[in-house]
């Protein structure tokens, strides 16, 4: 199994400091901030612990209220709402320093027969045919000066795009993409046991291109200098059982864009085509005028 995605694993381990209370901390990284993936996966994995086995979570709704300090451990405070028949809910503030630097409410649910149907996964490139989003992001960081150099840094999670990004010199598009994911690594027996471990790492997948998707249409990166970016709020719905460490197929597009937000929705489908995950982000894209 890949290191980094070995020491992803080991981060997605709470530490259980009491009931409904843990502490989790952070990959290192150059970045001063927590990336949101991070802590949205790790709220889930807080959640995970607290319900029965036989309940799936099948939904998560997060605003992210402050950056987070990558130096410091993170607080997770669960809130056991509610256990019904065949729904509980729960809720899970993650603090620093005292203060809540995001909010999460999340649903889990027994498995159950019903109604069924789900739109066609989109024809293109499979990910055989496609390189590794990484080896075109070291190309493109030999360019970079400083501590931007370790911008692309490998991720555990690999990517590999069918219509590629040129971060540093972004062109005008649709704002629609599409991305083939997997984890960098394949699970062993015992993550397997390891009760709704695929669903908390494809949410942290989910926060990966979801902004930048708002951004095809304008000509602009995240590393656009005059941009300010950050995740505003979340959301992950879970349809059907998947392996997070085989293909999936990321559909993203952005309908809307304005008053300094972006509007970006994601689904995630099999290599034979099942619709296993939906997912939307609202993102700050605030310009800031030429100094």
């Amino acid at each position: 199994m890949n290191d980094v995605f070995r020491q992803f694993l080991e981060v997605l381990n709470l530490e259980k400091i009491d009931e409904c209370l843990y502490r989790g901390s952070t990959l290192k990284t150059h970045h001063p901030r927590v990336f949101g993936g991070q802590v949205f996966a790790q709220a889930m994995r807080a959640a995970q612990d607290t319900v029965k086995k036989n309940r799936f979570i099948h939904s998560q709704h997060a605003y992210f209220l402050r950056p987070g300090d990558t130096a410091l451990p993170i607080i997770y405070t669960v809130d056991e709402i509610r256990d019904g028949t065949s729904f509980t809910t729960r809720r899970v503030i993650a603090s620093q320093r005292g203060k809540a630097i995001f909010n999460t409410s999340m649903s889990f649910q027994i498995r159950e027969q019903g109604l069924r149907h789900q739109h066609k996964m989109p024809d293109c490139a499979g990910p055989d045919e496609l390189e590794d989003d990484q080896v075109s992001w070291q190309r493109a960081a030999t360019s970079l000066i400083g501590d931007k150099k370790n911008t692309f840094k490998p991720r555990p999670i690999e990517l590999r795009s069918v219509e590629p990004m040129d971060y540093l010199n972004p062109k005008r598009r649709v704002p629609h993409q599409h991305i083939w994911l997997r984890a960098r690594g394949k699970m062993d027996e015992d993550d397997d046991k390891n009760h709704g471990i695929h669903e908390a790492i494809l949410s942290y997948a989910s926060d990966f291109n979801l902004m930048s998707t708002a951004l095809l249409p304008h000509e602009k990166s995240v590393f656009d200098r005059n941009l300010q970016p950050a995740s505003l709020d979340h959301a992950i719905w879970f349809h059907d059982e998947f392996r997070v460490d085989n293909w999936l197929l990321y559909s993203l597009d952005s309908p809307y864009a304005g008053n300094s937000r972006g509007f970006n929705r994601g689904t995630f489908f099999t290599k034979d085509g099942r619709l296993v995950a939906s997912t939307v982000q609202e993102g700050l894209m605030r310009i800031h005028p030429e100094k």
